[in-house]
């Protein structure tokens, strides 16, 4: 939208910004000057380290570029610190390409209906299967919202086709937040006909309130639709010029339209909703053109005016604002949809979301919308209340918890309505929603169907087994960790995972997946991490594992606890098997997704578990440690044969995935019906969600869900 049309809402946003601005111009004038004085990222030590130690972490810097860079001269630790976050600003990965091709699939063009037409009005982000983030001045109210409709693919081919852009409507009776100084506006997305969720189909950005995603001089990418045209992509030239208190100030080429857009650093974490340019003021705070003279509003165009900055929101502000807000529990619960790190899931009280799910008809995707045939509105039918949690209890073996699974209603699509999709979870799944995971699962899955021109599947449609309370009730939930390692909890956890692996699995398995990734055979190369400890080749183990992929120590150390713990303890493998046995369909025939440790628990199931009659027309295993002898020679019956009642077999594996590291499993279990190398998000190597949206995973799902009966 042109100045000349902006809104009184507008207008003031744009004068807080300037001031904003001019404010902090003595701030701005000293990061100039240690630009130029060579310095590279004019921030603090502290927020360099985060910034570092979170790239680290997470796999934003390739570990063995890493270790060459700092090895290949003295450096101290803030020169270390820096030369790790250069890494990532000079040269990215091949994968930088397709995860950015992933968020901009998030991204939608807004569009109102005013005096009968349709106008371009902003851009929007999903940021949960059901939410929607903009501007506060692109949807002020829930009444504007009713008023807009949103649409997904508003972008050209690999070929500079025009897309086929989809349509979806707000939903602002079911969720509605805004704060006009942040200028966000958290609106729900109505689903499609056939009861999708536009998250699940295109694909959600997970926010975090966490510090560490950026720091100043470090580049920034915007998405958007700049004036209404086809979606667009900044990422030239562009770095954050100085943080403020709630906004930051970038340097990026944007235009009017941009308003409400994500603002990524370069591992595709959004750090800032866009809101505006910063135009250039006087003394009396007067916008000037570029020539100088005082910008006359209603009379010289937009690209007269003089901006000197782009201006967003920080996420982590709007997250810190929406948790104070006094919603009811199922507003609340759509909230914690958004994910653990956005800090907005604790003391969660789940209750009925009043999201209206339009039936599912025989046309299993959204259809596409001429852009001349308004949105028609979904008529709501009675929601389906989400399960509530089970109040904590003392974790003990002889109080099995009450939180259960989810079965699939029955899909005619599926042969005849007799074949299940199944999903089971790994580890760390403890005191979660399952419903929520349900829907993460079925997220990842038609992210990856959308992106193959696939029908989707109905969250609904899945049967999802839970065992993640009972295996840590049966473990232990408190493993108490030794206060001399309160500084590096990883070698404090190895060392307790150790001592109470009674066959010594635990350390079998590490040492094997650290041997499998290239380790030396003494492991004393291996035994150099920045920042940690050094405890004996357990520890250099660990470590090596944790600089070869994209997953921290802790994890590793954790994952492989559990799967210690499940293959080693008979009672931990009883309750977990009877758990999932209790939850899965006793007749027809399974499509079963397994994940992490759920890949061990369900080649025990389909082995030893099923009904008589019963068969898995297809097995699915995603990050699995099955191709690790520590685990295949514990297996019942141990070995690598594969069981009578799988038919098919397909797996996934992240080169970068330590959990994975004994792959591909054709060379330790003979040949499979496909296998697939992968490459997941640096900082989510191991996710369920990041495995299920590649297209060739859910393509060979959906050929045997969907093939007819045999």
């Amino acid at each position: 939208m042109l100045p000349s049309n902006e809104s009184p809402e507008e207008q003031e946003q744009q004068t807080a910004a300037a001031r904003r601005y001019r404010e902090a111009s003595a701030e701005r004038k000293e990061i100039e000057k240690q630009l130029a004085a060579g310095v590279r990222y004019p921030d603090t030590p502290e927020r360099i380290a985060r910034r570092a130690n979170r790239l680290l972490e997470r796999g934003g810097a390739p570990p063995t570029a890493v270790v060459g860079s700092v090895h290949a001269e003295a450096l101290d630790m803030p020169e270390t610190l820096e030369r790790v976050i250069g890494l990532t600003k000079d040269l990215q990965p091949w994968s930088f390409l397709p995860r950015g091709a992933r968020a901009a699939a998030t991204v939608a063009r807004i569009s109102i209906l005013r005096d009968g037409l349709e106008r371009p009005h902003g851009t929007g982000f999903m940021v949960s299967p059901r939410l929607m983030l903009t501007n506060h001045h692109v949807l002020p109210d829930a009444a504007t919202a009713r008023r807009c409709f949103l649409e997904f693919n508003a972008q050209v081919t690999i070929d500079n086709a025009s897309d086929t852009a989809i349509r979806f409507a707000f939903d602002p009776d079911t969720f509605f937040a805004a704060d006009r100084h942040l200028d966000y506006a958290l609106v729900a997305v109505t689903p499609a006909s056939d009861g999708s969720l536009a998250g699940e189909r295109f694909g959600w950005n997970r926010l975090s309130v966490q510090q560490g995603k950026l720091v100043q001089n470090e580049p920034v990418n915007v998405i958007g639709h700049p004036m209404g045209r086809l979606k667009e992509i900044a990422l030239r030239d562009n770095a954050l010029v100085q943080r403020l208190e709630h906004f930051l100030h970038y340097r990026t080429d944007t235009e009017p339209g941009n308003s409400g857009s994500p603002v990524y650093n370069d591992q595709w974490e959004v750090v800032a909703l866009h809101h505006m340019g910063v135009p250039n003021t006087d003394a009396q705070g007067r916008i000037l053109r570029r020539d100088g003279q005082l910008w006359r509003r209603g009379v010289d165009s937009d690209d007269t005016v003089d901006y000197v900055s782009n201006e967003g929101a920080r996420i982590s502000s709007i997250l810190k604002h929406l948790a104070t807000l006094p919603l009811d529990p199922g507003r609340r619960a759509l909230l914690a949809e958004l994910g653990p790190e956005s800090g907005l899931r604790e003391g969660v009280s789940v209750g009925p979301v009043e999201t209206p799910v339009a039936p599912a008809g025989p046309v299993p995707t959204a259809v596409p919308v001429a852009p001349t045939v308004p949105v028609a509105p979904t008529v709501p039918v009675a929601p389906a209340p989400v399960p509530a949690p089970a109040p904590q209890e003392a974790a003990t073996a002889s109080a099995p918890s009450a939180t259960r699974g989810l079965k699939g209603a029955p899909n005619s699509l599926w042969g005849g309505g007799r074949r299940h999709l199944v999903f089971l979870h790994g580890r760390s799944q403890q005191g979660k929603d399952p419903e929520l995971l349900r829907r993460g699962w079925t997220g990842g899955l038609n992210h990856g169907l959308t992106r193959a021109g696939l029908r989707t599947v109905d969250p609904e449609h899945v049967w999802f087994p839970f065992y993640g309370d009972r295996i840590v009730e049966v473990i232990g939930q408190h493993e108490a960790l030794l206060s001399s390692y309160a500084d590096a909890p990883a070698a404090a956890a190895l060392e307790a995972f150790a001592a109470r692996s009674a066959e010594g699995t635990y350390e079998q398995l590490v040492m094997e997946a650290a041997v499998t990734a290239g380790m030396p055979p003494n492991g004393q190369d291996a035994t150099e991490n920045l920042g940690s400890a050094v405890i004996g080749s357990l520890q250099g183990a660990l470590s090596w594992l944790a600089a070869k992929s994209d997953v921290d120590a802790l994890a590793i150390a954790t994952i492989f606890r559990d799967v210690d713990a499940y293959l080693g303890d008979p009672t931990v493998r009883k309750e977990v098997l009877d758990r999932v046995f209790e939850e899965i369909p006793h007749e027809g025939e399974l499509v079963l997704v397994t994940h992490s440790l759920g890949t061990v628990v369900g080649m025990d199931l389909v082995a030893n578990r099923l009904r008589p009659g019963m068969k898995v027309t297809l097995l699915v295993t995603a990050g699995s440690p099955l191709g690790m002898n520590a685990v295949t020679s514990r297996l019942a019956p141990p070995g690598t044969v594969r069981p009578d009642s799988v038919t098919e077999w397909v797996n996934a594996w992240c080169p970068t995935d330590a959990v994975a590291i004994g792959c591909p499993l054709e060379r330790v279990w003979g040949k499979l019906t496909e296998e697939h190398a992968v490459v997941n998000a640096s900082d989510r190597a191991h996710s369920i969600e990041e495995y299920l949206a590649h297209p060739e995973v859910a393509k060979a799902i959906d050929r045997f869900l969907t093939q007819p009966a045999g």
